[in-house]
């Protein structure tokens, strides 16, 4: 049975004051090219739910399962091991079902677990403070950006060309809302990261100058020397943190300096997942924090002088004027925040760095034998977990043909830079905890044959 509960004099209405001529006109922005011109093929139009189930079955078996095979992926996304208790713990009834604190004296235990998220992100990030969490990576970093113009009063932000192209991308899309000025462009297949380059462009309207640690291609710059460019021309840090199980072998962004960092949490209790749902890190600088975009919890005292927890700031367009408010993305994927929160309590400081120095082991080992490959050439001389490789042939066939023999061997960057053809012979792997010595074994025999 469908539900239908508006008639076409409801949707005549609706349309007329929001000042559309039809449904169609409400998704003029989506390009013509990813507007479906039909129902979704493949799918069959009415079945049993047995049929479906069993076709979807058949679907799912297509995919090549990152667990059972020699797995390199990452930028941005990365595969390690997660505790089966995380997944136990988020899944119990008072957690699972627990929703927006609108009532926060009576969501006592959600704010708790907030605050102590918080505590934990301000640590790793090396930030005064932190939210409780934002939607992703990506749009925690175009939060910032906006943040930034608040403050400074200005619109042209700098970006790296070592940022995320995803993450460049989704800011691109939101300052056409804003007016924002962005100036971004492509890494170059070099060792050395662009800091010379940034502070050199620094002037009066920048508002913010934007840079990823470790960057796209893995390299680790010292962002203290940008840092102090940034305050000299009274403009904002910000550093984007897309592996945070780097932060437990590397300086955090805030100690050198960075007046926001921002971040995708995905590493730490949340899989892979298809892609999402992730988790967004924010945190800043104790003066910023009334510009803060989402919501910050409070440890205080009641009456009877027991401990409790309160929302302390709210600048949500749920929570306040719409106009009034730092951001209109609502969602700060509290599961994944607690799954994040559970995870980095079991690691503990002790377990943090430990995980992050058996990565960062794996991946220099990874890096020596991959380099030994006839006519391979490692392009990144500082990195954690994630390093670059320059083949001697275009890098999205070798991956396309190496995911044929159930080896994914990383991301090519002819995928993510499609219009820059001084990269298409790049490949960035990933390395983690969850990597055997077979594994790169494994890719080194696979690539070497496929490269012979």
């Amino acid at each position: 049975m469908r539900y239908l509960p508006l008639t076409q004099h409801d949707r005549e209405a609706m349309l007329s004051v929001v000042g559309a001529g039809s449904i169609d006109d409400l998704f003029v922005d989506v390009p013509e090219a990813a507007q479906l011109d039909g129902p979704v093929h493949g799918l069959p139009d009415h079945a049993s739910e047995l049929a479906v189930e069993r076709h979807m079955t058949a679907l799912a078996r297509k995919n090549t399962v990152a667990g059972e095979v020699p797995f390199f992926l990452g930028c941005g996304a990365y595969k390690h091991h997660v505790p089966a208790s995380v997944d136990h713990l988020i899944q119990r009834g008072e957690f699972l079902t627990a929703y927006t604190p609108y009532q926060p004296e009576i969501a006592q235990g959600t704010l708790q677990m907030l605050f102590e998220f918080q505590t934990q992100v301000a640590r790793l990030l090396g930030t005064d403070v932190a939210n409780a969490s934002m939607y992703d990576g990506s749009t925690a970093c175009w939060e910032a950006i906006g943040m930034a113009r608040r403050i400074t009063k200005r619109g042209k932000a700098i970006l790296s060309s070592g940022l995320h192209p995803h993450y460049v991308s989704v800011a691109k899309t939101m300052a056409k809302f804003t007016g924002d000025v962005l100036e971004s462009a492509a890494p170059t297949l070099s060792a050395e990261t662009d800091v010379a380059d940034l502070i050199a462009r620094i002037d009066a309207d920048t508002s913010c100058v934007v840079v990823q640690y470790p960057d796209i291609l893995g390299r680790i710059a010292d962002l203290s020397e940008l840092a102090t460019a940034c305050q000299a021309k009274k403009a904002l840090l910000i550093a984007v943190v897309t592996e945070p199980v780097a932060l437990g072998a590397i300086k955090s962004p805030g100690e050198m300096g960075a007046d926001i960092v921002v971040g995708e949490g995905q590493s730490l209790g949340v899989g892979l997942q298809f892609g999402g749902p992730y988790v967004g890190l924010f945190g800043c600088k104790d003066k910023y924090v009334r510009q803060m975009p989402g919501r910050l919890c409070g440890e205080t005292v009641d009456a009877d002088g027991r401990r409790g927890f309160v929302l302390t700031l709210s600048t949500r367009e749920q929570h306040i004027r719409r106009e009034k408010a730092t951001s209109n993305i609502c969602t700060n994927s509290g599961l994944c925040a607690l799954a994040f929160s559970i995870h980095m309590t079991l690691l503990g400081e002790k377990g943090l760095r430990g995980l992050a120095m058996v990565n960062h082991t794996k991946a220099v080992a990874a890096a020596e034998r991959l380099a030994q490959v006839p006519g391979v050439e490692l392009v990144t001389d500082r990195f954690f977990n994630e390093f670059t490789l320059k083949l001697p042939t275009e890098a999205r066939p070798v991956v396309r043909t190496l995911a044929e023999r159930g080896v994914l061997a990383g991301v090519s960057l002819g995928r993510l830079y499609p219009d820059a053809d001084e990269l298409k012979n790049g490949l960035v792997v990933a390395v983690t905890e969850v990597v055997t010595d077979e594994d790169v074994e494994a890719l080194a025999t696979a690539l070497q044959e496929v490269l012979a």
